[in-house]
């Protein structure tokens, strides 16, 4: 039997280091594998996760203290001076009207008892048990509100990784652009071709891009950091994004979502705001319930024991039992208003909640309108920022032939260049903006 046991506890070692090494040894992620990581392991996630298991131990919680409760006591006593008690001397014998003192028992003992206590009637007991059901939703709904969070940021945080690469990309290839400019600008100015401006011109830019480069370089590895954070791994992990922005954009086109029928029971919010009007119910519930009697009921068991010294523990030792059944009942009839306003406040507080509740489908029906109009202006800035790149390009490619033949001045070309990368940022912060608003609008519509 113990070798089975080696031999099963070996094998378990095995296979959870082997799945710790499959999960350490991921890390290039597309976006949907980001997603799923994350629900798995984000910090949040993982607290919603025993969020549920807590509620589901309250209600047991809640549930067993109307079950049958048994306690069990022990005490000891050693009367270190026993009380004296004065007896007529004349039942000993003595004169009349004088008194004998004398002791009762003996100095030193000891009590056992087990009591049972069971619950019989009690109207915040039905209440409290059918709010534990009304919680187990509430926590569930938090849970999916955590996980379309979680969804929501990780999204948000692989498209700026992807912005931040992209965008070092381009400023090293502008960078290079411009150098190969300065250097030929340069030469020719030394041969007297060209004038000092030109020089110039080029070397602010330059210098412009350069700075760009460098703050693109450090929002790499910071926006890499904060996308590992919210997947719930080690900052500094060496991650990899196995998608592209451009691509990843393209799939996140869907204008047909537009059109998605709107069911408001789905949305999350409106679920969270619908479960603080149940416990708002029940509140008031609760409050009406103590007006009712309680009954309970209990048996207690005990056995004692007297001795001048300390020898309970002796087998001889004589023990005399007893035992009472009984029953509590407890009628509230007079509490000076004070039942009746904390009623009256539970029921104001549960008109306040349907108000409340009024008020969210309509802020939840204009968020939802509003991320439609954001999605639909992502959409069509990222067409108008696509075909404004290609016209930037053009341009500027333009001016490098008429600067090179001498035609365009510096300016004119420093011109076209800060067009272009202007261009260039904005398609990229388009695309992330599609990524991003598509990702805001199916949060609110939650379908599944």
């Amino acid at each position: 039997m113990r070798n089975h046991f080696v031999l099963f506890l070996a094998t378990f070692v095995i296979n959870l280091g082997f799945g710790q090494e499959q999960v350490a040894e991921k890390s290039s992620f597309t976006l949907d594998e980001a997603i799923s990581f994350a629900l798995e392991n984000n910090y949040s996630a993982i607290n919603a996760n025993r969020d549920i298991i807590d509620a589901q131990k309250q209600k047991w919680e809640t549930i067993a203290t109307g079950l049958p409760q048994i306690d069990g006591n022990i005490s000891y006593q050693n009367q270190l001076k026993q009380p004296v008690s004065l007896i007529p001397a004349e039942f000993f014998g003595g004169e009349p009207g004088t008194f004998q003192p004398i002791t009762f028992g003996q100095p030193q003992q000891a009590v056992a008892t087990a009591t049972l206590r069971q619950q019989i009637f009690d109207g915040s007991y039905i209440v409290g048990v059918q709010a534990t059901k009304a919680f187990l939703r509430y926590s569930a709904n938090n849970k999916e509100k955590t996980d379309l969070e979680v969804r929501k940021a990780v999204t948000e945080a692989y498209g700026n990784v992807l912005l931040a690469q992209e965008s070092v990309a381009i400023l090293e290839k502008n960078k290079t652009t411009l150098e190969k400019n300065l250097f030929e600008t340069q030469k020719l100015f030394e041969n007297g071709l060209g004038d000092e401006e030109s020089v110039e011109q080029l070397q602010i830019t330059l210098s412009s891009v350069e700075n760009q480069l460098k703050n693109a370089v450090r929002l790499n590895h910071i926006t890499l950091q904060m996308l590992n954070l919210v997947m719930g791994i080690a900052i500094d992990a060496p991650t990899q994004l196995s998608e592209n922005l451009d691509n990843l954009a393209q799939k996140q086109i869907d204008l047909q979502l537009l059109e998605t029928e709107f069911n408001i029971e789905n949305n999350v919010d409106y679920k969270l705001v619908e479960n603080l009007n149940e416990q708002r119910y029940f509140e008031h519930k609760l409050a009406k319930s103590r007006a009712l009697p309680t009954l309970n009921a209990f048996i207690n068991y005990g056995s004692s024991a007297f001795a001048d010294n300390f020898n309970f523990l002796n087998g001889d030792q004589e023990w005399f039992d007893s035992s009472v059944l009984g029953f509590d009942l407890s009628i509230p009839l007079f509490s000076s208003g004070k039942r009746s306003a904390s009623t009256a406040r539970a029921r104001i507080a549960m008109e306040k909640a349907k108000t409340e509740k009024q008020e969210a489908e309509e802020q939840i029906r204009l968020q939802l309108e509003n991320a439609k109009s954001e999605y639909q202006l992502a959409v069509e800035e990222y067409q108008t920022a696509k075909d404004n790149l290609g016209l930037a390009e053009r341009i500027e490619n333009k001016n490098q032939i008429k600067y090179s033949e001498g035609i365009a001045s510096s300016f004119e070309l420093r011109q076209a260049q800060t067009q272009l990368y202007d261009a260039q940022q904005g398609y990229l912060q388009s695309m992330v903006e599609v990524i991003n608003k598509k990702t805001n609008l199916e949060t609110i519509l939650n379908e599944k």
